[in-house]
């Protein structure tokens, strides 16, 4: 049997809002892309080798509360809300919230690698809210499958003064939606949800508001879910920890099979 592949760090941010009622933003995967084509997803990726320089330390809130890899994840998690929705999660020296309007072809610039990330903080005089990111869940893609990534996603009340807009080329919709509304879409057959991004949408629902999730995140045990197959009755199903916060969940293979996932 061969040996499963790597599991590539990654990290997802969860914008929360609660006005006009309590949303989350969602982005919807190009069509052309071949990681969750057309789903729709939390903005995130896979860590650059730019979101691990040391030099972020001067232009990082929150900096000495976390370790190298913790760093990196929370920078990679920005940098990707500002590619995928022009959102960034800063702040001006005096303490004041970002709120400018991103550039959309500078940001496409940095989705490409041709600005580094450090570079258009350092221009903009700001400094990354990694202290603001609360970790909400950590997903192992299982080893079975051929790309695979070792995702955490984090929570974050959204800077209100900021409009989120997708990047037109990994994303063409940025949608700001009701946890509960997606989770009913999805089961409707209005949306395309990945499993991972559906489970962590049941969980955001269970909340009253951004506040009541931010702090049941933050009183939450971790529990890394790397999803198992099982057979239930004759038929291969993917198993995830009972004691992750999710219930009891178990999903019929044949149903997502084939479905890259974040």
């Amino acid at each position: 049997m061969a040996e499963p592949s790597e599991a590539k760090p990654s990290a997802t941010v969860l914008l929360l809002r609660d006005t006009p009622e309590f949303q989350v933003l969602m982005v919807k995967r190009h069509h052309q892309i071949d990681f969750a084509s057309g789903a729709l997803v939390f903005p995130g990726g896979k860590i650059a080798r730019g979101d691990e320089e040391g030099e972020w330390a001067e232009h990082a809130i929150g900096w000495e509360r976390y370790d190298s890899v913790q760093r990196a994840l929370r920078i990679g998690a920005i940098r990707e809300s500002f590619e995928e929705t022009g959102i960034l999660l800063a702040e001006h020296r005096d303490g004041a919230p970002f709120a400018d309007v991103c550039d959309t072809e500078l940001r496409k610039s940095v989705d490409a690698g041709e600005t580094p990330f450090l570079d258009v903080v350092r221009e903009l005089g700001v400094r990354l809210r990694l202290d603001g990111l609360s970790v909400f869940a950590r997903w192992i893609t299982p080893t079975f499958m051929p790309k695979r990534f070792d995702t955490w996603f984090y929570v974050m009340h959204a800077p209100p003064e900021q409009v989120a807009a997708c990047d037109g080329r990994e994303t063409v919709d940025a949608e700001w939606i009701a946890p509960s509304d997606a989770v009913r879409l999805a089961a409707e057959g209005q949306r395309t949800i990945i499993f991972p991004t559906l489970m962590n949408l049941r969980l955001l629902a269970e909340a009253n508001d951004a506040v009541d999730c931010i702090a049941r995140a933050q009183s939450r045990s971790l529990v890394t879910v790397l999803p198992v197959i099982e057979q239930r009755d004759g038929k291969p199903v993917l198993v995830i920890p009972p004691d992750a916060g999710y219930g009891a969940v178990f999903e019929p293979l044949d149903s997502i099979m084939g479905e890259p996932r974040r």
